[in-house]
């Protein structure tokens, strides 16, 4: 069973099923956050959904490099965690099935090309404690002992 994070099941809310791939993403004691502006500022791990017909892989690469600018290099998948949650910018209750891998920025190519993303850089163990969403959180705990 996949664990689950964040709020509870809502009875009688109909959830679509929403997988997404994000990096945990470390240089030395540093970790490459992105801050999403709206629709609720907070800090995240680089990552989110796949499209249909694309592989996880390369929608993580997609996906931090229109939130960060960065071009990563991957070493391994961490971990799996769900969580149900409305999606305002889709108007959509989702079932996210996060798949958490660890990798390493490699290249800055520019700045994010996704609007309100903004890329940081934030100590490591201080990002255990301002990430938005509890999963990534401890997936990030969990990674630094």
């Amino acid at each position: 069973m996949i664990r689950r994070y964040g709020e509870p099941v809502r009875p009688g809310q109909r959830y679509r099923r929403r997988p997404g791939v994000y990096a945990i993403l470390l240089d030395g004691d540093q970790l490459l956050a992105t801050h999403q502006a709206e629709p609720i500022p907070e800090y995240q791990l680089p990552g989110g959904g796949i499209d249909k017909g694309e592989h996880p892989i390369a929608a993580l690469h997609r996906e931090v490099f229109e939130e960060t600018g960065w071009s990563i290099r991957i070493d391994r998948r961490l971990g799996t965690y769900r969580r149900f949650t409305y999606m305002p910018e889709y108007d959509l209750w989702a079932e996210k099935v996060c798949t958490i891998y660890l990798a390493h920025p490699v290249l800055r190519r520019g700045p994010p090309t996704e609007a309100g993303h903004t890329a940081v850089w934030l100590p490591a163990h201080q990002a255990v404690g301002v990430l938005s969403t509890p999963g990534d959180r401890a997936m990030l705990a969990g990674l630094l002992g």
